[in-house]
């Protein structure tokens, strides 16, 4: 089957990442790309191998996520899509799969999206999706430091320590914090994202919110390239990938 001719597929899934190690592959638990793998495998009667449009983090959910694979089959339609639904762990959902040519779900993303929800309120339907803070927060100093994020290129501050990537510069084009009803919800667009970049980002923020940092003092935390500068990492729990752009 190797030596088959194999077709080039984008899936469109979404996930709620409670209970998940993350996207990616770990020794400690199950991954959504472990789960969609065995599913996809199962279903199209071939082994199947995902690529992601980049790693989520343990907790973290995607309403919108786009992985790629390669399969000799050339039925795959609606119909796959409803038995990988009715196989596939029920905090993961496929909304359709679709032929791409030579397309990389990671190294041909654009950008990416995210958000993370906060609730001032404490709500037991929501407790697993937004992070409860019943505190007085200055939205407005919140986001003339987030402006700040749009001119710089390192984000060493607020990286997961010790990773593997080559740089940790990104390209920030949206940052902002808007109100949703009694949510509060931070936006954040970038071309890439480093490990626990924007938990600590919101962290961060935070205490500027909180009037615990000024904005000049956050800038001062960007410019030290330091992760213990910065504020602690909000839960993953409250965190969503929302986009992605090709």
């Amino acid at each position: 089957m190797d030596n088959l001719l194999k077709n080039r597929y984008f899936i469109q899934l979404s996930y709620n990442g409670s209970g998940f190690v993350g996207w990616q592959y770990q020794p400690n638990g199950l991954s959504i790309q472990e789960s969609l793998e065995k599913a996809l495998s199962t279903i199209l009667r071939e082994e199947i191998k995902v690529v992601g449009a980049g790693r989520t983090d343990a907790g973290v959910h995607a309403r919108f996520y786009i992985a790629h694979f390669d399969s000799v089959s050339e039925q795959i339609d609606d119909r796959t899509v409803y038995s990988l639904n009715n196989f596939l762990h029920k905090n993961i959902a496929v909304q359709k799969i679709y032929r791409v040519n030579n397309m990389n779900a990671r190294f041909d993303a654009k950008s990416r999206v995210y958000e993370y929800v906060i609730s001032p309120f404490k709500d037991p339907f929501n407790n697993d999706f937004a992070y409860y803070l019943n505190k007085k927060l200055d939205v407005e100093k919140m986001n003339e430091a987030a402006k700040i994020l749009l001119d710089i290129e390192d984000f060493t501050s607020f990286s997961k320590l010790h990773t593997d990537v080559k740089t940790n510069n990104c390209d920030v084009s949206i940052a902002e914090w808007s109100e949703r009803g009694d949510l509060l919800v931070f936006t954040i667009k970038a071309n890439r994202f480093l490990r626990n970049m924007v938990r600590a980002i919101v962290g961060t923020l935070l205490d500027v919110g909180l009037g615990k940092i000024d904005k000049k003092e956050f800038k001062q935390i960007i410019d030290d390239k330091d992760r213990s500068s910065a504020g602690f990492s909000v839960p993953a729990k409250a965190l969503y990938l929302i986009n992605i752009e090709y």
